[in-house]
């Protein structure tokens, strides 16, 4: 039985958006820490495009496969739990002398947004579970 059907799309969009905030807040932790070393090009991690892509998608159940004649298992991953999203470098950054190209107060403000989203996905991830636990109970 898949996350799905026993708990509905929510539950796993939720999860996966709690995986790749953490990854991004990783590479912004890591912009963070190479704020003086030379030659430095921040990145940071897109996905919010492919889990909107993923949740619009009428596939959302469908396995994802590229080989002609792919027979599906069970267990294959769907189209939102097969995004990863993709690391980017910063190309907006203006350079200093010596080539890093982190922005302390730019990259300060990063984390603190990815951090309230992470936040905000927890507390939804919590309120979903609070409502199921409340149907298992019979409401009481």
């Amino acid at each position: 039985m898949t996350m799905d059907a026993l708990f509905g799309t929510t539950v796993t969009l939720l999860g996966k958006s709690l995986d790749l905030r953490a990854r991004n807040q990783s590479l912004i932790s890591a912009n963070l820490a190479n704020v003086e070393t030379p030659g430095y090009k921040p990145t940071s991690l897109s996905f919010e495009d492919g889990l909107k892509e993923a949740m619009e998608s009428g596939n959302r159940g469908t396995p994802v496969h590229t080989e002609p004649g792919f027979i599906p298992l069970h267990g294959e991953a769907t189209r939102l739990e097969s995004v990863s999203g993709e690391v980017v470098e910063d190309k907006t950054a203006s350079m200093g002398l010596d080539g890093n190209g982190v922005e302390l107060d730019a990259q300060m403000s990063k984390l603190a947004e990815n951090q309230i989203m992470y936040n905000a996905d927890v507390q939804l991830l919590n309120k979903k579970f609070e409502w199921l636990k409340l149907a298992i109970k019979g409401g009481n």
